[in-house]
């Protein structure tokens, strides 16, 4: 098999996109309590920078811990697939 453009941007978007679903769990909950955060600082006027940062770190924080075991399968069975095909790919 001959390294191709195809087979460097196919690698790279499988690599991109292993990225972006292992960061989604920890994206997603800043999302929704950033939103949560803001909502209220909009309710209430409290207009302080603090209030919206430590809740999103916390609860990234908790996300990250939850979905560890699941990040940690996606990520040795990615490492797994790529070393396995290793010598196929530098053919």
């Amino acid at each position: 098999m001959a390294i191709t453009p195809e087979f460097v941007v196919g690698f790279a978007r499988e690599a991109m996109e292993m990225t972006l679903v292992i960061c989604l769990p920890m994206m997603g909950v800043g999302l929704a309590v950033g939103v949560c955060i803001s909502v209220f600082q909009a309710a209430t006027q409290i207009q302080d920078a603090t209030l919206s940062l430590v809740p999103k770190l916390v609860a990234m924080f908790i996300a990250l811990i939850l979905a560890f075991p699941w990040i940690m399968d996606k990520m040795i069975t990615y490492t797994t697939n790529l070393f396995t095909n290793l010598p196929v790919y530098i053919r």
